[in-house]
């Protein structure tokens, strides 16, 4: 029966998954972060080839180690880092649409490209929406993080794919790129110039503080510039600390921060560095406003 609720259930999982949609816009002035999929073109791709709607909210695994069984048969697609699945204990392509049965068993392993996958579900993951989004984030959702036989709500729908939508390919080439472009963030100019050219010319690594809050780089870059107040930040909004240290905001960062804002990514610069591993290396490439 169509539209009856099935039920996901988390057999298994490492940290880091977690329900995420578009996000929850229109909060900032509360302090609520705006959160949502790391890799917006990712959950895009899987809802477009599912005839979701854009919005429509999906699982975002960040690390290798999922496994979920469906209660109800719906179609699921998957998009994202470039992984081994199983279905069944047989091993399905990480890209595109698949129908499922009641009690099947999915099983997402190593990561072989990139960093964040997506399983999107015909109609969408149907847990509490809260504030216009159903993404979860600490202090506004129960949940937080997805948790050993956690059950995540979706809605039945056993139809066959579509075979003109099954054969549309997902392309991460697109995230190999290391420069990431940038525009000059409001404490730019305070910066002296030889500090300006060395966050313009080194290759930065990422660290292993990388999370949804943020990624922390690890070559230092000298900072001059004066203390300053407390003021509006952005997913995308790169810090400069008084030690020095390089931090990107992410999806799930605060709204305000008191460091100097030197830079601020673009949103095709966020994708990209969603699918970064830890160890890997970027370059900042500045772009000017109009």
């Amino acid at each position: 029966m169509r539209d009856s609720i099935g039920y996901l259930t988390i057999l298994q999982t490492a940290p880091g998954t977690s329900v995420q949609d578009l996000g929850r816009k229109g909060f900032a002035q509360y302090g609520v972060p705006l959160s949502g999929a790391l890799d917006r073109r990712a959950l895009l791709w899987v809802n477009h080839l599912l005839k979701n709607n854009p919005s429509d909210a999906a699982l975002e695994i960040c690390n290798p180690g999922l496994k979920v069984s469906f209660g109800s048969p719906t179609i699921i697609c998957l998009a994202g880092a470039e992984a081994k699945v199983l279905l069944n204990r047989q091993e399905i392509s990480c890209y595109g649409i698949q129908a499922i049965h009641r009690g099947d068993l999915l099983e997402v392993g190593e990561f072989h490209q990139g960093a964040v996958i997506y399983l999107g579900i015909k109609q969408g993951i149907q847990s509490k929406e809260i504030m216009g989004s159903r993404s979860w984030y600490q202090g506004i959702t129960t949940s937080v993080y997805a948790k050993k036989a956690a059950q995540i709500p979706y809605l039945s729908f056993p139809l066959a794919p579509e075979s003109t939508a099954s054969k549309a390919k997902w392309n991460l080439h697109w995230a190999e790129e290391v420069v990431i472009e940038a525009f000059p963030g409001p404490e730019w100019v305070q910066m002296d110039k030889k500090s300006q050219m060395l966050v313009e010319s080194v290759y930065f690594t990422l660290s292993n503080l990388k999370n949804r809050m943020a990624i922390q780089l690890n070559e230092p870059v000298p900072n001059s510039i004066r203390e300053m107040a407390t003021a509006p930040v952005f997913p995308g909004t790169v810090q400069l600390t008084s030690g020095g240290k390089l931090i990107i905001l992410m999806r799930d960062a605060q709204v305000t921060g008191g460091y100097p804002r030197i830079l601020q990514v673009t949103e095709d610069g966020q994708w990209i560095l969603s699918q970064k591993k830890v160890g890997q290396k970027i370059r900042f490439l500045l772009k000017q406003l109009p």
